[in-house]
């Protein structure tokens, strides 16, 4: 039994580099479609914002001399690179994809609309959105937040490479537990760095809970659509 039925699923850029140190594992990529296309067997209804940290980071770029501006132009411009070959994975595993970019490129992606989303969505199409939210100084974990409300989305599926949340780094302290449940004020207060504060704010707001989880793990994504007790839950006060 289904426990949502609209998702969005957050992938960062990193998730798709694998155990490369740039670009994208095409074994990973092609997981990653596999994971999407059983929950779309389900009839789940999964938007996708992907980040573009493997290809480009512009907070970094700011750093040695590239305006902060352009420079998170160009890391929205990375997320659509993503966002292409996400869709080509997805598509040749069968799945019907549609790219949505905030920046206008009309020969590679539609411009993002929202009902004409909301309308993919409820055809059984898999709407991967691109190039964050238009506008530099937002990261895309703030896109996650901002599209998942505009669709109606049920939670955000963070996606990482760990189990959950733990009270400390468990690869640096053997007393780390993971925490399977917080609250939205835990992680501002606490300076957790599920989601930057902007997007966790967003979910606080709009009641939007956020299950974050281990993606390297095959079926995860069902598993947690299903009910079981997958990862760490944010969610309450």
């Amino acid at each position: 039994m289904l426990h949502y039925h609209r998702i969005l699923l957050k992938l960062s850029g990193e998730a798709l580099m694998g155990n490369q140190g740039f670009g994208i594992d095409p074994q990973v990529l092609r997981d990653i479609a596999e994971e999407v296309k059983e929950i779309q067997e389900f009839g789940v209804q999964s938007a996708i914002v992907i980040g573009g940290g493997n290809i480009f980071r512009g907070t970094e770029a700011s750093t040695y001399g590239v305006d902060r501006v352009t420079a998170d132009y160009m890391g929205m411009l990375a997320t659509v690179m993503n966002g292409l070959a996400l869709q080509g994975a997805l598509e040749k595993e069968g799945v019907v994809t549609r790219l949505q970019t905030a920046i206008e490129m009309h020969q590679v992606a539609e411009p993002y609309i929202r009902r004409r989303a909301i309308r993919h969505l409820e055809k059984g199409r898999v709407v991967i959105f691109g190039g964050g939210n238009g506008n530099p100084f937002f990261t895309t974990d703030t896109t996650a937040s901002l599209r998942a409300v505009e669709i109606g989305a049920e939670v955000i599926l963070k996606a990482t490479k760990v189990d959950g949340v733990y009270s400390a780094d468990p690869m640096l302290d053997k007393q780390a537990v993971m925490l399977p449940h917080l609250r939205y004020l835990d992680v501002l207060q606490r300076g957790l760095r599920i989601m930057d504060a902007t997007a966790i704010s967003l979910c606080m707001d709009n009641k939007l809970p956020i299950i974050i989880f281990n993606l390297t793990v095959k079926g995860n994504i069902k598993r947690v659509l299903t009910g079981e007790k997958i990862g760490t839950i944010v969610q309450g006060g």
